[in-house]
């Protein structure tokens, strides 16, 4: 008997897992699944973020080995962060045109405002710490910080993603400069390690309806209370249909019409990519899954995908950079205070730098959102505000990061004639071979 397709696995992972978490808290059992049932979604987790370090050397080292030329890693570079910086900057128009609209910062009532800014003041000002060492950095701390002192400690922690990723381009580009022959047996060494972590994340996939189970079941548990999630409807609202214009019209138009590839074609290849995202909110632990989908399902040479998606999860910040225009504005508007014109084109401008130079940041999203507030001279104690809602937008901006990344690699890999026909033409059974 045939399996049912992993996306529709997953999507029902998600959906029993809310339930049970409602039926939980209903039944006051949180500690049941604090202690019991979360543990199987940090594990989950763990594993995706376990092979990334490794799945970005071996494919990120060899792709760029096999280039053969250096003039290419330029181009494909420059089209790269063209791509990601346009699709940034749209991100943050539609943020800030939907919220403009809208103005749901009007609609929070003093006492949802006071207790709101008491319960997360804490929080807030732990990120208004990191954010006022980073801008004490200086401007160009962003460009010191992509060059490792040392790779193996730079291995040791997936926030240190963009020097892995200088290393290996650094490496990659020796290895192309070399002999042929001297790099024939790394270069067979490195595409050994890609299958071997391919094949790791096939029996990783296996287990991801337990594991987003388990973490959405433990993610209705640790909600706040239904009162301060209504208090901030119309704000979620915001960010929720500037991040759905991002999926269902930017990213799938501009494959059809740069690709010519059918929108069912690219959601089909991406579904897993983009469920796996929405439930671990990290870009760094789906990427495994997207390299993986856009090679195999969506057709992207590995020259192409092993370059641009390692990139785009440290620097292709479109839902971030959204939902920090929509936050800006709608934290504003709740204190009172009018941001005109000028304040605007500042978010989009910060924003979109944010958005790269968040890679080093931990908790890069509110982090870089307290310097766009300070930009733009609205109180950073604001960010208390928004903490209530911050992680279930933050998955729902996380698979639009994801989606963003899978479509500026299929537009390049177009742009480079490396575009091919999907090597499983049987959407799942390469999971049920795994």
């Amino acid at each position: 008997m045939r399996r049912l397709a992993l996306h529709w696995q997953i999507l029902i992972g998600m959906i029993a897992g809310v339930l049970f978490g409602v039926l939980m808290v209903q039944l006051n059992a949180q500690e049941f699944v604090k202690d019991y049932i979360k543990p199987f979604g940090t594990i989950f987790i763990r594993l995706l973020k376990l092979i990334a370090i490794p799945l970005i050397l071996a494919s990120l080292i060899k792709g760029i080995a096999d280039l053969k030329d250096i003039s290419k890693l330029s181009s494909m570079g420059l089209k790269t962060i063209g791509l990601y910086l346009v699709s940034t900057i749209i991100a943050v128009t539609i943020g800030l045109s939907i919220v403009n609209l809208v103005n749901p910062g009007s609609s929070i009532s003093e006492p949802d405002r006071q207790e709101l800014m008491a319960s997360f003041e804490g929080d807030a000002n732990k990120k208004i710490e990191v954010a006022t060492k980073t801008k004490d950095n200086g401007p160009l701390q962003a460009l010191v910080d992509m060059v490792p002192e040392n790779i193996f400690g730079a291995a040791m922690s997936n926030r240190n993603m963009l020097q892995v990723i200088f290393f290996a381009v650094f490496f990659g580009i020796g290895m192309i400069l070399i002999k042929e022959e001297q790099s024939r047996p790394l270069k067979d060494f490195f595409e050994s390690v890609n299958h071997v972590v391919l094949k790791m994340i096939d029996l990783i996939m296996l287990a991801s309806p337990i594991g987003v189970f388990a973490l959405l079941a433990a993610l209705v548990v640790d909600s706040p209370s239904a009162d301060v999630f209504i208090a901030l409807l119309w704000y979620s609202l915001c960010v929720v249909i500037g991040l759905a214009l991002m999926i269902l019209v930017v990213y799938p138009l501009a494959v059809k019409a740069v690709t010519g590839k059918s929108i069912p074609f690219f959601f089909k290849g991406i579904s897993p990519a983009q469920l796996l995202a929405f439930s671990t909110s990290s870009s760094a632990a789906t990427l495994p899954v997207t390299m993986e989908r856009v090679e195999e399902h969506l057709g992207v040479d590995k020259e192409v995908s092993s370059f641009v998606l390692p990139i785009g999860a440290t620097i292709n910040m479109d839902g971030t950079s959204l939902y920090q225009a929509v936050a800006a504005v709608f934290i504003a508007g709740a204190l009172g205070i009018d941001l005109s014109f000028s304040d605007q084109l500042i978010i989009v401008m910060t924003a979109t730098l944010a958005s790269i130079g968040s890679a080093a940041v931990p908790g890069a999203g509110m982090v870089m959102l307290v310097i766009v507030l300070g930009a733009i001279g609205v109180p950073e104690a604001g960010l208390a505000l928004i903490f209530a809602v911050d992680r279930p937008l933050d998955m729902c901006r996380t698979m639009v990061n994801v989606t963003g990344d899978a479509t500026v690699s299929m537009i390049v890999a177009k742009w480079e004639g490396k575009l091919n026909e999907p090597n499983v033409k049987d959407w799942d059974d390469h999971y049920q071979k795994a």
